[in-house]
């Protein structure tokens, strides 16, 4: 999967209602780390998630990772994984700590694998298939 250069960011949000609109909070270390400009105009581009329940957990339990701005794989890691969502260019996608994203290319969405992380950046992880696992595995 090839990313733009134009990519600045990408980290998980919830939708939340406030007075008659819908907002997203950009989390602060998306600012700080020099991604992103405060008063600036980005296009956002939104992708479906896990279940509620699963999501609200992961929120939970990493409110206060969020502040750390390494990320929560390094290159030659290997990891069992279930492929949550496709990317736009069809490359399956995964989610770590902190809703890190993990782009996993040939997956298909529900398919459990093993991967080998092989090159990390700030905001995202690419990945290789190591082996396929059965669901049950």
């Amino acid at each position: 999967m090839e990313i733009p250069d134009q990519l600045r960011s990408l980290f998980s949000a919830t939708v939340e209602e406030r007075d008659s609109s819908y907002v997203l909070e950009v989390p602060d270390e998306e600012v700080y780390t020099g991604e992103l400009q405060h008063g600036e105009t980005y296009r956002v581009a939104l992708l479906s998630s896990p279940s509620t329940d699963e999501t609200e957990q992961t929120e939970t339990e990493s409110k206060s990772e969020f502040n750390s701005p390494v990320p929560p794989v390094e290159e030659g890691e290997t990891r069992t994984v279930e492929i949550e969502d496709l990317g736009d260019q069809g490359d399956g996608l995964t989610r770590v700590e902190r809703g890190f994203v993990v782009i996993v290319p040939d997956t298909e969405q529900g398919e459990r694998v093993t991967i080998e992380i092989t090159d990390v950046r700030k905001n995202v992880a690419f990945a290789e298939v190591v082996k396929r696992l059965n669901y049950y595995d």
